[in-house]
């Protein structure tokens, strides 16, 4: 009888937190109670490579959420859009955490190049796009681009590396082909197929006969079996 006795005061207890914590989560899903309020918004990104707490506080405007905010209340799919459309984000994350408090991950673009529109230089993305703010002085050996830039500029940026002392910039031509421009105003004109083979025979070129440094205004490239000087 003894035995029996504990046995239902432990499973009362036992129903009546059960009913507690089920109220509880029914009311934080259904907005309600200081659980479903924001008190903090945390925010963590991929890199420390930028000027993080400038892209905090561009996220936490664009959240536009108040302390004690009820949670609920917001449409993280718009959230996400909003923050995405801060230059330097490429992918936002945000979530709802137990304690009401909100998490916000991101990933942030890697400037590879620069594009200039005579003017201003802008950080480049590798996939084309321009990023953070803009500056009126090149950045020390950036590879720096100029009219339209197509979606991936990686491999002609990783080229074009090789030839930062004697480059100007790149120009995206009749979006099929690359040009080049030298600082001694020559340009190289690259073909369609493989621009980075001709920029590396480019490179042995000029380190042999210095070719950059000549007295040309065209160097042709279009055909890899025939280079024409002009």
């Amino acid at each position: 009888m003894k035995r029996n006795l504990w046995f239902w005061l432990y499973f009362i207890a036992a129903m009546l937190l059960a009913i507690y914590f089920a109220a509880r989560i029914v009311m934080t899903f259904m907005g309600h109670g200081p659980i479903t309020k924001v008190r903090n918004i945390s925010i963590y990104a991929n890199t420390n490579d930028k000027d993080l707490n400038t892209i905090k506080e561009k996220i936490r405007l664009a959240i536009g959420i108040a302390p004690g905010t009820d949670t609920h209340s917001k449409n993280l799919k718009l959230l996400n859009s909003r923050i995405e459309q801060i230059p330097e984000v490429r992918l936002s994350a945000v979530r709802r955490m137990p304690n009401g408090n909100m998490a916000v991950k991101i990933e942030l673009y890697h400037a590879v190049a620069e594009w200039t529109d005579g003017t201003y230089y802008y950080p480049l993305s590798a996939d084309g796009k321009r990023v953070e703010t803009p500056h009126q002085d090149r950045s020390p050996n950036a590879v720096v681009f100029r009219g339209d830039v197509p979606t991936d500029i990686s491999e002609i940026t990783n080229a074009a590396r090789n030839l930062i002392g004697d480059l100007e910039y790149i120009e995206w031509v009749d979006a099929r082909r690359w040009n080049i421009g030298t600082p001694g105003g020559i340009t190289v004109m690259l073909p369609e197929e493989d621009p980075t083979a001709a920029v590396a025979s480019l490179v042995v070129l000029n380190k042999k006969n210095r070719i950059l440094s000549k007295d040309i205004r065209v160097l042709d490239m279009r055909d890899p079996a025939r280079i024409l000087v002009k």
